[in-house]
């Protein structure tokens, strides 16, 4: 049976078609929660199965989303979490496969740790568009890895104009080595993630399991982006005036964020969330001006849909005119 339209893309073609385009992911990424509002999206529970074996486990995640609109996608991602195995690979594999919604073909398959990156960071990005209490002249980057520097790259890509942007990271030889790279603002390393807090919006992306943190290093008149895993303490997010989540889904009763944690601990009532992100592109929730605003970003399954269908369809579009991402000669680092 021949499989017409089916599309494989690595990372250099999803590049090529407009993987690496922040804006276009954001546009992404604002259509998803539109279309998950307006229940033309869905976005079943993940599932998951063993890898390796029981002194060397690993785990694969299966995360399936539909929309509408015009994605018309249904797809499913699948990350492998790899044994340590000691063996040169990377320890985290991840693609998604995507077929057409209304007749059930498959589309392709894209490479997708990259649009990964690219989701969360659009999302962090609406944030600063939508959550900022204060005009936004700094921010900071808590982390060097993955998703630290992808944060980076969205920075110059939609706020050129920032003042300064600190970057933190417990190896500092590692930040120095981020700060070092071309970019259109100053950058400076911070000496403690509490220096760094100073900034407007602080991105926290590390893979810290223990809070780095707490509620002295916040103050009014900031934003703080949770995108890594257990790095505020409880402290800190009921300092909050606002707390924020991208969607508050059963995944709160197992995921190790933060605010999820802090939930399952009966330290923090349902009640007390003031909006999901949804509600704020509908125009529901303003933040208080000069207030202290922690979001909690999860990342859903309709953004790796909706970013992997865009990029098939851009690479299949016969004649398409050129993509409109402005590509950085060091994005092969990615």
């Amino acid at each position: 049976m021949s499989l017409v339209g089916m599309r494989v893309l690595d990372r250099a073609a999803v590049i090529a078609a407009g993987g690496a385009d922040f804006g276009l992911a954001l546009a992404d990424v604002r259509d998803a929660f539109a279309l998950l509002r307006a229940g033309e999206a869905e976005m079943p529970a993940e599932t998951s199965v063993a890898l390796g074996i029981p002194d060397v486990p690993g785990r694969a995640y299966a995360l399936p989303a539909s929309l509408g609109g015009r994605f018309q996608a249904a797809g499913v991602k699948w990350t492998a979490h790899r044994p340590a195995l000691d063996d040169g690979q990377p320890m985290i594999t991840s693609s998604t496969i995507v077929n057409d919604r209304r007749s059930g073909l498959p589309l392709g398959i894209v490479e997708s740790a990259l649009l990964t990156a690219m989701r969360t960071a659009a999302v962090s990005a609406l944030a600063l568009d939508s959550l900022m209490p204060v005009p936004l002249r700094s921010a900071a980057v808590l982390g060097a890895g993955f998703h630290a520097r992808t944060h980076l790259e969205m920075l110059a890509a939609l706020h050129q104009g920032l003042e300064r942007v600190l970057i933190w990271n417990r190896t500092r030889s590692r930040a120095e080595a981020l700060a070092a790279r071309n970019w259109p603002f100053p950058v400076k390393v911070a000496e403690s993630p509490e220096e760094a807090a100073r900034c407007d919006a602080v991105l926290t992306c590390t893979n810290a399991k223990e809070p780095i943190l707490d509620a002295a290093a916040l103050a009014p008149g900031r934003l703080v982006v949770q995108v890594g895993y257990h790095e505020v303490s409880f402290q800190a997010i009921d300092k909050a005036d606002h707390v924020v989540v991208d969607l508050w889904g059963e995944f709160r009763l197992k995921s190790a964020k933060s605010l999820f944690q802090m939930h399952r601990a009966g330290r923090f009532p349902e009640e007390r969330v003031a909006a999901d992100l949804g509600t704020v592109l509908a125009g529901g929730f303003t933040p208080t001006p000069g207030s202290l605003v922690y979001l909690s970003s999860f990342g859903l399954n309709i953004f790796d849909i909706a970013l992997a269908a865009r990029v098939i369809a851009t690479a299949g579009a016969a004649n398409s005119a050129p993509t409109t991402h402005q590509e950085r000669s060091d994005w092969p680092w990615l």
